[in-house]
């Protein structure tokens, strides 16, 4: 755990939405929009649930970018976050190092996958938190429209999906 009162946290998946992420840290405060060069975003990781969740790819290639955003998170949620994120069951910790959209370099904690399946597709609403985060974030068009592009399969188990988008729901 960090001495630090607080760390930079890239989210390029369903933690670039700013509701679900308050729920699992609810100090989160949103910077900037970053970029990640030499990665591609991909949806292979393999989720607790047996269908694709997000991941950062290393492909070396500057062509190669993954936008997502910055968020400055307490370090009293860091161990939700790990939780969260299946620190060391899925995921794996690391620091990188960030483009921030004045081009700034900041070293940010991200998560990388450890276990992939190129076959799986994500759920419906998982697809929902990416797309709603990259544009409330106003990640560039074609960035969105790639993501608009993945297929994904629907849920059958009506409370989870009920459960996962109600946090978008307005009272």
């Amino acid at each position: 755990m960090t001495s630090l009162p607080h760390f930079d946290y890239f989210a390029y998946g369903s933690n670039m939405s700013l509701l679900r992420l308050r729920g699992r840290t609810p100090s989160a405060r949103f910077l900037c929009t970053g970029r990640l060069t030499g990665y591609q975003l991909r949806f292979h990781k393999v989720g607790k649930d047996g269908t694709a969740k997000c991941d950062i790819f290393h492909t070396g290639s500057y062509e190669d970018v993954v936008y997502g955003g910055l968020f400055k998170i307490n370090a009293q949620d860091r161990h939700a976050l790990d939780l969260a994120e299946g620190a060391g069951k899925g995921y794996d910790p690391t620091d990188l190092w960030i483009t921030t959209e004045s081009g700034a370099l900041v070293q940010a904690l991200t998560y990388v996958a450890t276990l992939t399946d190129v076959n799986l597709r994500p759920f419906d609403w998982y697809l929902e938190h990416v797309l709603r985060g990259a544009e409330a974030l106003q990640l560039p068009r074609h960035y969105i429209e790639s993501l608009r592009a993945i297929q994904p399969m629907a849920d059958s188990d009506t409370d989870r999906v009920q459960r996962e988008l109600a946090i978008y729901r307005r009272d």
